[in-house]
């Protein structure tokens, strides 16, 4: 008999189950090992610190052996920055210190992204407080668990008094896109987006 996967709070114990599904979906919805070699850095960057900071807002998809998928987030994405910057940019100064020059490798973008939490911090975001990550292996997409993380993560900032939530997404990320319109995000227009689009919703 197969037991049917079911979301739940985030455990410590879940880290490596994080780390391999942030490495697995990392490079435009797909395995980044091929761009990314440092299997640390992605998880690094836009998994683990939200698990450790907020953990009251990371919620995981459980197949009965391991985490198969994942949603993180942070109420307030000001306050996180701050404790991005103080709090666990400093774990990570000696594997990658920050950059003395321009970066000319997808991981040194990535090193030069990590010292730079403010770019989170943009002007037309200010309304959507909120924001969040989510990835799902392969394996256990388009299955319902992604809308399920999410009404878990909704449900969360509600409780927390938290009206709006916003996340950006790479462009190229066409499936991703569509999952996000039909779950009633829509396009927050900002001034330079670079690769990425950004969307928002309500939590209600």
């Amino acid at each position: 008999m197969t037991l049917r996967a079911t979301v739940r709070p985030y455990r410590p114990e879940d880290r490596d189950a994080l780390f391999d599904i942030c490495v697995r979906t990392a490079h435009d919805g797909g395995d980044s090992r091929h761009v990314y070699p440092d299997l640390e850095l992605m998880p690094s960057i836009f998994a683990a610190p939200y698990a450790v900071l907020e953990p009251e807002l990371a919620f995981v998809v459980d197949d009965g052996e391991r985490a198969v998928g994942y949603v993180v987030g942070t109420a307030d994405t000001a306050s996180f920055v701050k404790r991005f910057r103080t709090e666990w940019l400093p774990t990570l100064a000696d594997r990658y210190p920050l950059p003395e020059r321009e970066p000319t490798t997808p991981s040194e973008a990535m090193v030069d992204l990590m010292h730079r939490p403010e770019r989170m911090l943009l002007d037309e975001l200010a309304e959507y407080p909120a924001h969040l990550h989510i990835d799902l292996l392969p394996s256990h997409q388009r299955l319902g668990h992604g809308r399920e993380l999410m009404d878990a993560l909704f449900a969360a900032l509600r409780s927390a008094g938290v009206p709006r939530v916003h996340l950006g997404m790479v462009t190229a990320n066409t499936p991703a896109r569509a999952f996000y319109d039909r779950l009633g995000f829509h396009v927050i227009p900002v001034t330079d987006p670079g690769p990425l689009t950004y969307l928002g919703r309500s939590t209600a």
